[in-house]
């Protein structure tokens, strides 16, 4: 398991990241986007489909699975998604389908940076310690995101329909 986690810290920090020093400047979705390219970069993590955990990757020996991480990237949905996060790591737990489960979540200090709504660390710690108390028993870890530094221009942000 060792060896998953520290490729996934591998992805994390290698994933290049370059904001403008603006409270909510930016687009929190192309911090996604990043992260998911970096994820393709490396052999054989698979993305799930939507609904289910976002990467997941398997240690085999021979034909052997020996252990199995499952990875949700909570950095550009609202801060009430970090809930479904869980229950799906939960779920993928109890289905014998990971051993463990990681949530990304940006910094107290990116996440100002980053469009509204979107959960930071210590709401995440908050939240599982508080709200959700029955995920202290999952094999669940919480890792805060950081930028790399700062640029003249933000990451864009989605356009949205603003109606008519």
């Amino acid at each position: 398991m060792a060896h998953l986690f520290l490729e996934l810290q591998e992805i994390l920090t290698s994933t290049k990241i370059h904001v403008l020093d603006k409270k909510q400047a930016n687009g929190a979705g192309r911090v996604r986007e990043l992260i998911d390219e970096r994820f393709r970069a490396y052999e054989d993590w698979v993305q799930s489909k939507s609904g289910d955990i976002d990467w997941v990757k398997r240690l085999k020996f021979n034909q052997t699975i020996i252990s199995r991480l499952g990875v949700e990237i909570q950095v550009s949905g609202r801060s009430d998604l970090l809930a479904r996060d869980i229950v799906h790591i939960r779920n993928n737990l109890q289905d014998s389908y990971i051993d463990a489960g990681v949530i990304v979540i940006p910094s107290n200090a990116f996440e100002y940076l980053l469009t509204d709504r979107v959960a930071n660390y210590s709401y995440a710690v908050r939240y599982v310690e508080e709200e959700l108390r029955e995920a202290q028993s999952y094999p669940i870890v919480l890792i805060a995101v950081e930028h790399d530094g700062f640029s003249d221009e933000p990451l864009p942000k989605k356009i949205t329909n603003k109606g008519g």
